[in-house]
């Protein structure tokens, strides 16, 4: 099961600073339950998001703020329905290990040591990182046990769709905003106010502003994905577009996507079907379970007693 983590977990990544050496007021923001959320705890998530997003550093301190409270809550959230669910709840240390090494790569870091050296040199105790990261992969396995039975995948057509595709591929670095709108009447006007944001204030700020998808604290930045992986919709949105270029909203099942080209490549290879198969396969279970998750997780959230003060 613990396996199966580590595919929804790979583009949800999280750092936390330690408080540097200047004083703040520590008060009490929120009560959510059973848990508190302070100034101090909202300034440690505006620290550890502008480091996994230096170019947030351009926009205002006080938007980020903002988005840094939102984050804390949504994270005490998972952490309080995680302690509902599992007794003395802890992920193996090897699967933590894997996860942690998918931070650490992401932002260019070779190994876990330089990785340490790299927190310790930015004040960031790594312990706290490990524990931010262990709420989120607790959360996606309470997802895997409730939803998994749910997830439905056609391998004869992922299948097919490998071996129509099995010479030239052409491979995306992606960002990705997941929004929803109450009334298809004011999707343009939210993408007008979206895409407003994304280039007065850059695609990363509009990730964490506005996507619901775990992707939006690294910038909604994706893994490089092959087109053998996209269904023909998106294929369609982004074949045109250039590097840095991004989408439209396309209509996804829970709701909108818009995508931003980082790079692109092209490799000549023969492909493996079994691997490709695997890969796709798993693409397309990760989607399927976090469309499960945004329902589950708003779904708490509504049951429980939120009070900002």
């Amino acid at each position: 099961m613990f396996k199966k983590i580590i595919l929804i977990y790979l583009t949800s990544i999280f750092l936390i600073y330690s408080p540097n050496s200047f004083s703040i007021e520590n008060k009490i923001l929120v009560k959510i339950d059973n848990q508190i959320i302070t100034s101090l705890d909202v300034n440690n998530e505006y620290k550890y998001l502008i480091a996994l997003n230096p170019k947030l550093r351009n926009s205002k301190k006080k938007d980020i703020i903002k988005l840094s409270k939102r984050s804390i809550i949504n994270e005490r959230i998972k952490k309080i329905e995680i302690e509902k669910n599992f007794n003395n709840p802890e992920i193996p240390e090897k699967f933590l290990d894997r996860i942690l090494q998918s931070v650490y790569l992401k932002i260019g870091i070779e190994n876990i040591n330089d990785f340490k050296k790299y927190l310790e040199l930015n004040n960031i105790d790594f312990e706290n990182v490990k524990n931010k990261l262990e709420i989120e992969a607790l959360w996606n396995e309470l997802i895997l046990i409730k939803y998994s039975s749910k997830v439905n995948i056609n391998e004869d057509n992922l299948r097919k769709k490998i071996q129509e595709n099995n010479k030239l591929l052409k491979s995306y670095l992606l960002s990705e905003i997941s929004f929803e709108v109450s009334n298809l009447n004011d999707l343009e006007s939210k993408y007008i106010e979206i895409s407003d944001v994304i280039n007065n204030k850059g695609f990363d700020f509009a990730a964490l502003k506005y996507s619901v998808s775990a992707t939006s604290k690294v910038g909604g930045k994706l893994d490089w994905i092959n087109e053998n992986s996209l269904n023909e919709q998106i294929k369609d949105a982004i074949k045109d577009l250039k590097i840095n270029d991004f989408t439209k909203p396309i209509n996804i099942s829970s709701g909108f996507l818009i995508l931003k080209i980082n790079d692109i490549k092209n490799i000549q290879i023969e492909v493996d079907i079994e691997n490709e198969l695997k890969k796709l396969t798993n693409f397309e279970k990760n989607n399927q379970l976090n469309q499960y998750s945004k329902i589950y997780f708003n779904k708490v959230k509504k049951n429980l007693q939120i009070d900002e003060l």
